[in-house]
């Protein structure tokens, strides 16, 4: 009788591991969606919802409202932006009482600005025509003296809003907005907005509370302006945009691809070059798509999109469900973590049972699953986490495999995971087939060492702003990059503005010397051309200095038990960093050492004369090779 109850014992303690696995993966999945967004343990919820976005978004044309853009041509033709205002006025205008359209909105401010009759027709327009004028508010809680520019104008008292209304509503801290000529306008939006950390905009308060007022949305306000029903007729249905996160805000749909709205050049108006019924009835948004306006966001859809194309696509929303589709909130955590509780107890019977890959088939059809089924859920509810049940599967994943085949796999995956960070795919390849025992320990190898820079960088991004100076540095890593794992190189290491590699290491290869000169002579060419498309936008031109010599070097995994690089060390890898450096005085962008003559049998070398390297007590005979178009 011993031996069986200690069978049973041994069956429920495993049961009991398989309840806590799955215990756990649950756990984890509600972790991700009951915490706070910004709290929550795991990301890619806003990526995946990107994905979502951009698979939802229909390509259908937006026949109710159209965008007027002051463009870089109509700019080019009529002068440089901030327009005089009584051009505004004159595009407003003729909007109105030529085109017969329903309602205006800016988004625009206007500051103080010396241009009277302009500024006394804008007022007029605004106090008495259809026209929404815009002013944005701060949201930054945490700066010490909040913008207040210009007069606040417009806004309901918060005394026409409950108490639930209210809570819903996001707080502004300061405010950008017109100047004090305008201020007996009837109708002033909000057009601030708070990026996501990503610097995507995602989302927008809908409404604004700021000291004791309300403040709509530019299209909101739109629709408040222009529409033939009163505000508690508009807005009285379930609304999506009423479905806010705690700060108040609320996610824009995109609904339709950007080539869905009519985008006509403010030019063409003035000119009278656009038919009549092509605006005739329609809401109107005036913005801007010019660089010079700097008016453009990352967009779940584009990653440069003009600012009034976002809140082209909020009235899209508002009009959709004015006209009858209502937004059907779904609890989408609770369906979230109903899923990964059925998920786990799948894993719980099936993985004591079934081989590895059987699990992780399951596993895989589970996830494919959800994603389908988040695809639906996230167009009802905006704020749960579609990555929480795809984290769970995934840990499911982790501690399922069997104890022995992660032990089988222990080395490749090292393997892997340290080499494939700067070693050919082909390398590694040829490495896990190789019989060495290991192929990282140092050994003294025949290598070819190439170290390559930017001449002046820091004169380069001195006057670049951080995006500008991160953007050149990773197109120059590219350029340098690129040709050497292409030629079957080993990426030491980056140095700022620069890489070291070597070939003959981790394997030995005959034609190391051959194959560093072909990825110097591409490296140079790349360079060259990315040189060229910066000197055609009036920046400065770039060089790249390259400097190569074959030599001994003990190459291995070297370093500390806190951290270790794969490397190589000795005289050739000091003397390739020397000739780099000496590149700086000569017209020539690669620069060679003897030894990596000697080891070449296909290039045709220019001999240099002699040189005393930095370090070096005998003058170095230095070499340059041709770089063909």
């Amino acid at each position: 009788m011993r031996p069986v109850s200690e069978f049973f014992l041994r069956i429920s303690a495993k049961s009991y591991l398989w309840l806590l696995i799955a215990i756990m993966a649950v756990g984890l999945c509600a972790l991700n969606e009951y915490l706070p967004e910004n709290g929550r343990p795991l990301p890619g919820d806003e990526w995946l919802r990107d994905q979502f976005v951009q698979l939802r978004a229909k390509d259908r044309a937006e026949e109710r409202l159209a965008l007027i853009d002051i463009d870089d041509h109509s700019i080019s033709v009529l002068g440089a932006a901030p327009w005089p205002r009584e051009r505004i006025a004159d595009l407003i205008e003729k909007l109105i009482t030529e085109f017969d359209v329903r309602g205006v909105a800016l988004d625009i401010y206007f500051e103080e600005h010396k241009d009277t009759v302009g500024d006394q027709r804008l007022a007029a327009l605004a106090e008495h025509g259809p026209v929404v004028l815009a002013q944005a508010f701060d949201f930054d809680k945490n700066k010490q003296t909040p913008a207040r520019n210009g007069q606040l104008t417009g806004g309901k008292s918060i005394a026409a809003f409950s108490q639930p209304e209210l809570a819903s509503m996001a707080r502004a801290t300061g405010y950008i907005a017109n100047h004090s000529g305008l201020s007996k306008a009837r109708y002033v939006s909000n057009i601030g907005f708070v990026p996501d950390l990503d610097g995507t905009l995602r989302r927008i308060p809908v409404q604004t509370r700021f000291e004791g007022k309300v403040y709509s949305e530019l299209s909101r306000a739109l629709l408040e302006c222009c529409s033939k029903l009163n505000a508690n007729q508009l807005f009285a249905h379930k609304s999506r945009f009423s479905d806010v996160d705690e700060n108040g805000f609320s996610r824009v749909e995109y609904s339709r691809t950007l080539s869905s709205y009519e985008v006509v050049p403010a030019l063409s108006v003035l000119q009278d070059t656009v038919p009549l019924e092509a605006l005739r009835g329609k809401y109107i948004i005036i913005g801007s798509s010019s660089l010079a306006l700097a008016d453009r966001v990352p967009t779940p859809l584009w990653y440069s999109t003009s600012g009034f194309l976002v809140h082209a696509q909020a009235l899209s929303t508002m009009l959709d469900e004015h006209e009858g589709r209502s937004y059907v909130k779904w609890p989408g955590r609770l369906i979230a973590l109903l899923f990964t509780v059925l998920t786990a107890g799948m894993a719980m019977f099936m993985f004591p049972r079934f081989s590895a890959w059987t699990n992780t088939l399951m596993l895989g059809l589970a996830s494919a699953t959800w994603v389908a089924l988040a695809y639906l859920v996230v167009d009802h509810d905006m704020w749960f986490s579609p990555v929480g049940p795809l984290a769970a599967n995934f840990f499911l994943l982790a501690v399922a495999v069997p104890f022995g085949w992660q032990t089988a796999q222990r080395k490749s995956r090292r393997l892997l995971g340290t080499l494939q960070q700067y070693v050919a795919k082909a390398v590694v390849q040829e490495l896990l087939r190789s019989d060495l025992k290991d192929p990282l320990a140092p050994r003294q190898l025949h290598v070819t060492t190439l170290i390559a820079d930017m001449e002046g960088y820091t004169s380069q991004v001195e006057n670049l702003p951080m995006e500008g100076a991160a953007n050149l540095t990773r197109e120059f890593l590219e350029c340098l990059t690129g040709p050497v794992l292409a030629k079957g190189g080993t990426l030491d290491k980056y140095t700022g503005d620069g890489l070291v590699a070597f070939w003959g290491a981790p394997l030995p290869v005959e034609n190391h010397a051959d194959l560093a000169l072909d990825a110097a002579i591409e490296i140079v060419r790349n360079v060259r051309k990315l040189s060229a498309q910066y000197e055609q936008q009036g920046r400065k031109k770039i060089r790249v200095r390259i400097g190569i010599e074959s030599g001994i070097a003990i190459a291995g995994d070297f370093g500390s038990s806190f951290r270790s690089i794969y490397t190589a060390v000795g005289d050739s890898v000091n003397t390739a960093s020397r000739l780099e450096d000496a590149a700086r005085h000569y017209p020539h962008d690669i620069i060679i050492g003897k030894g990596t003559v000697e080891g070449s049998t296909r290039h045709q070398f220019q001999a240099l004369g002699e040189r005393l390297l930095k370090g070096k007590e005998k003058p170095t005979t230095i070499y340059t090779v041709e770089v063909t178009a």
